[in-house]
């Protein structure tokens, strides 16, 4: 036994001097504090940070918030109030404008992504034109990075008076990154180590999975009632205690940077200049996206945030809906939103009840409309239109044979009165088959300056 208990002990004198000889190993590299940000504000243009400039003047000089902003295009499209640069010439002016006047916020955690500004009403074209999947890959990748509590950005609906569909593939971007960047399956390559961080040609991007806490959306809509009660309102008439100025002031100083612009820099500019400051004196509205931690609706936006990162939570996801019969609906962007608040747990968010669309006198209006045939035989689907008095139709009243468990994607044209005071107006479809209504669409018009207002 005592023979036994030596070479115990002798074995055991060998790996504690083995264990001694042994280096200890570096601590694995924290992530790069210089770009944590709290607030991730993620826009489709150089100038769309404006939109919210008001409360960002609170949150960066009273409450020492660190901010950083993705901008989706650097804004190659429109005209230009200070020379004669067009398309990418026109994108490197404004980014850099749009770099100067956040600087002026103190916000130095900036980027661009590649899309192309794509002036129309359609999500699911600027979506094309930004190479979706591309744009998505470098907002999570960008989220990893930054870290953020809150992510604000626009609201990822059809609204009259907001209907620039690259505010709301911006809204549309975010709101996937939210829900993907905590996810190690989604671009794993951004959080695989890479082999040594202190060579060259390391192609893994050694982040770390993230999970942001909160999303706000914001929109520009010609029509605030939706968004009453659905999400905090900060207002711009305060004065910031650390700048000893009204927050609409402030906001105005910030906009005043994109003088390439004659809605916002040119404005901000005159109204500097005249002292006239009522554009920048509404209040800045937030709607109330998600939560990953408790908060209210209607409370701060940094109500409820964990000082410590909080687990993966994933969304609810894409789940198909359960059909039968003919049916008939509004298609493209009106289809798409359906199934992308029910995918990404946005039933809640505040948007209007009824579809609805801007556009201006004399303008044409595309309508896609979806005709499906949830049953085991082809169907003959007639589809008729009530305009109202002055309209006129192009396409869309038709006959339709739609086969066995399909659906018929229908291009409706219609073109409004060229005079016609402002106005809301109705649209409506019925599609009819074997002499019965199968189904019914209204789409509210606002005959207005147009549907790009900005």
């Amino acid at each position: 036994m005592k023979i036994i208990f030596l070479i115990l002990l002798t074995a055991f004198g060998h790996v504690a001097a083995r264990a001694a000889d042994i280096p200890k190993a570096p601590p694995a590299p924290i992530p790069d504090e210089r770009y944590k940000a709290d607030i991730l504000l993620i826009v489709a243009h150089p100038d769309d940070e404006t939109a919210v400039t008001g409360y960002l003047a609170k949150a960066i000089y009273d409450e020492h918030r660190r901010v950083a902003v993705i901008f989706g295009t650097r804004g190659n499209g429109g005209g230009n109030a200070m020379g004669n640069a067009q398309a990418a010439a026109l994108g490197a002016q404004r980014e850099i404008e749009a770099r100067r006047a956040l600087a002026s916020f103190g916000v130095m955690n900036v980027w661009f992504l590649n899309g192309p500004d794509t002036p129309g009403q359609d999500v699911l074209r600027s979506l094309e034109t930004w190479n979706h999947g591309d744009s998505l890959g470098q907002a999570v990748r960008l989220v990893r990075l930054t870290r953020p509590d809150v992510i604000l950005t626009w609201l990822p609906a059809y609204v009259a008076g907001e209907n620039h569909d690259d505010h709301q593939a911006a809204g549309v971007i975010a709101t996937e990154a939210f829900d993907l960047a905590g996810d190690p399956t989604a671009f794993p390559e951004q959080v695989a180590a890479p082999p040594d961080r202190w060579t060259i040609s390391n192609l893994t991007e050694g982040l770390l999975p993230w999970q942001p806490q909160k999303l706000y959306f914001f929109s520009d809509a010609s029509h605030s009632d939706f968004q009453e009660g659905k999400g905090p309102k900060y207002s711009t008439e305060a004065i910031s205690p650390g700048r000893h100025s009204p927050y609409y002031r402030l906001a105005a100083e910030e906009m005043s940077f994109h003088l390439t612009q004659g809605d916002t820099g040119q404005m901000a500019k005159e109204a500097l200049t005249k002292g006239d400051f009522h554009y920048f004196q509404e209040p800045v509205r937030f709607l109330f996206g998600k939560s990953r931690v408790k908060s209210s609706a209607t409370g701060d936006i940094f109500e409820g945030i964990s000082p410590t990162p909080i687990p993966f939570a994933p969304a609810r996801g894409y789940q198909a809906r359960q059909r039968s019969g003919i049916s008939v609906e509004l298609g493209g962007p009106w289809a798409f939103y359906e199934q992308f608040r029910s995918a990404h747990d946005l039933a809640d968010v505040a948007h209007p009840r009824e579809p609805e669309v801007a556009i201006g006198p004399g303008e044409r209006l595309h309508v896609p409309i979806l005709i499906r045939n949830d049953t085991n035989e082809p169907q003959d689907v007639i589809l008729t239109v009530a305009l109202p008095a002055g309209w006129t139709e192009r396409t869309g009243t038709a006959s339709y044979p739609v086969r066995p468990h399909e659906s018929y994607p229908v291009q409706v044209f219609l073109e409004s009165p060229s005079k016609t005071p402002p106005a809301w107006q109705e649209v409506s479809w019925t599609a009819a088959a074997h002499g019965k209504t199968i189904g019914a669409i209204t789409l509210r018009v606002n005959i207005a300056s147009g549907g790009l207002p900005q």
